[in-house]
């Protein structure tokens, strides 16, 4: 069988199973809800030299517009607005960059624990970038925003309620940062 033969076997036999395995939804069509994260790491800037000035910052809403999928499967989508500040130096010079993401989610949530809300998901977006340079900058060295215009990220995540509307999260995935942890709160 050719690996993509057994992606797509894999893919149906997951979601085949999925309504056997699901607990009861937390996350369901109406439900509006407000995450705000703090995140680690990046796929902003890599390379050496480049320092996290603020880390990953990000809120967005979301509101549940389908549900009942595969079993107890939910959808919600909502804007995204991200942060994130990055310096690039060497010696006595370089540059600050600061990153302004505006965007979309969308997270397609499965109850796989019960009192978990656990989803995947997608963001994309627009990353609206400034350089400033500092220092005495050696002839030949131009700043550049490598990362900016067009991003994306996917995600996996758990929100967990601790009290009331209050909950917990946790996403990993790519993007903003590659790991996130936060609070979020139902309206």
């Amino acid at each position: 069988m050719g690996f993509k033969k057994l992606i797509v076997f894999t893919v149906i036999l997951l979601f085949g199973l999925l309504p056997g395995v699901s607990q009861e939804p937390v996350f369901v069509r109406g439900d509006k809800i407000v995450h705000i994260s703090i995140g680690m790491g990046s796929a902003l800037y890599t390379g050496m030299n480049y320092k996290t000035s603020v880390p990953p910052l990000s809120i967005f809403p979301e509101y549940g517009i389908a549900d009942e999928l595969i079993g107890h499967g939910a959808v919600g989508v909502g804007p995204f607005v991200g942060y994130a500040a990055y310096k690039w130096d060497l010696v006595d010079f370089g540059w600050k960059y600061s990153n302004v993401i505006l965007g979309g989610r969308g997270n397609f949530h499965y109850p796989l624990i019960n009192d978990l809300d656990t989803y995947t998901g997608v963001m994309m977006g627009y990353n609206l970038t400034t350089v400033r340079e500092f220092g005495s900058v050696l002839p030949g060295y131009e700043a550049e925003a490598a990362a900016k215009g067009f991003v994306w990220s996917w995600f996996v995540g758990a929100r967990y309620e601790v009290m009331g509307n209050l909950s917990l999260t946790a996403e990993l995935g790519y993007g903003i940062s590659y790991l996130s942890v936060g609070m979020a709160w139902e309206l």
